[in-house]
């Protein structure tokens, strides 16, 4: 019980050390708040400077966020008793407005630097750490719709889309006119089989930003599949969510591609599409004449433009070049590269416009905001 408290002494004086170094205790306030450490340090007998106390009595995580883990508890506890037990009338309560809390500069640059953090632990692929520093960052200031959207964009990539859901949802509700949060909650809606709330958000995120190129191509491929489920039910299980929470594959697809491309692909490109963990068959691909052509005709188009500048197929390209073998369910997965295998077999004899705005997904698949 003795250590159960010291622990909690001590993480007591690390929040105001934090507070006072972050700003958030004004610097004439400052000299009291340091006196008031060393009286309760002592009277509990606590050294937040002792190295073996820092290894006995630090948390995992901040006495804040498990104040906030706490609290979220506490609500979700009270919501689920109101709804048990039954309902009596009570006199209806006029909502009151409440202003956000006015963060100090300090906090607004900690959060800004969490933020920063967690956008590079989505590139280096470690999302169970970005979710994180991403909710750090969304303790310091909860009213910013970035901070949601990209914790949302970590879910997603985590294969979460029901927390993805959930945080979009928010971001939008922050900052209603804030586009990407409608693209991340598309895109998990996409990724569970809600393809109609997915066309909903994708339109509302164009409404927002009509030009955007990967809002209208995320759009495409979700009309796509809800015409697909109107004219044949059986190929969702007539549009509801996939029961493992990602993403069905396309019927008729290989590794995850969209339906509706031509059988012809060329040698090397149909081993892309069908091979599962093996490894591509890049000789085909480059001794083929027709393939080289439609590369060489899209590239001096611009169609890889976004992809040049992709951080996510940077790097997967990096690990190729260094000898990696790719990741064939991650790669067929990927919306940049389902869209460019669909804008292949567009150029192909045959192929009809299957290059055009259907692409698949959206721009969750690019690095946070």
């Amino acid at each position: 019980m003795a250590d159960k408290k010291k622990r909690l002494v001590f993480s007591i004086i690390q929040f105001l050390e934090t507070s006072i170094k972050d700003g958030t205790i004004k610097s004439d306030d400052v000299e009291g708040i340091d006196v008031a450490v060393q009286c309760i340090g002592e009277a509990f007998g606590v050294n937040p400077q002792d190295p073996e106390q820092i290894a006995l009595y630090s948390t995992k995580h901040s006495l804040p966020l498990i104040f906030n883990m706490a609290m979220q508890a506490e609500e979700k506890l009270s919501a689920k008793a109101n709804t048990s037990s039954p309902r009596t009338t009570a006199p209806q309560q006029v909502p009151v407005e409440t202003k956000p809390v006015e963060l100090t500069l300090g906090q607004k640059q900690k959060a800004e630097e969490l933020k920063i953090a967690g956008n590079k632990k989505v590139n280096e692929k470690n999302y169970d750490e970005a979710v994180k520093i991403y909710s750090e960052a969304i303790l310091i200031d909860s009213n910013n719709a970035v901070y949601y959207a990209n914790r949302a964009a970590a879910y997603s990539q985590m294969g979460q889309h029901e927390k993805a859901i959930e945080d979009a949802t928010k971001s939008t509700q922050v900052d209603p006119s804030y586009s990407k949060a409608y693209s991340r909650l598309g895109h998990a809606y996409y990724c569970i089989g809600k393809y109609q709330e997915a066309v909903d958000a994708y339109e509302k995120g164009l409404s927002l930003d009509p030009n955007n190129p990967i809002l209208k191509s995320a759009l495409g491929a979700a009309e796509q599949k809800v015409g697909e489920i109107k004219s044949d039910p059986s190929t969702q299980g007539g549009g509801g969510s996939s029961t493992d929470g990602t993403r069905a594959a396309p019927p008729g697809g290989g590794g995850g591609l969209p339906s509706g491309l031509p059988g012809g692909l060329p040698a090397g490109l149909a081993g892309l599409a069908g091979r599962g963990g093996g490894g591509l068959d890049f000789s085909t691909l480059m001794n083929n004449p027709q393939l080289m052509n439609m590369a060489s005709q899209m590239m001096q188009s611009g169609a890889f433009n976004d992809l040049l500048n992709n951080p996510n197929l940077a790097e997967m390209a990096g690990n190729m070049m260094r000898g990696g073998a790719p990741n064939m369910d991650e790669m067929m997965n990927n919306p940049d590269l389902v869209n460019l295998a669909r804008q292949f077999a567009g150029n192909m004899p045959g192929g009809g416009n299957a290059g055009n705005s259907n692409g698949s997904n959206d721009e969750n698949s690019r690095g946070s905001s």
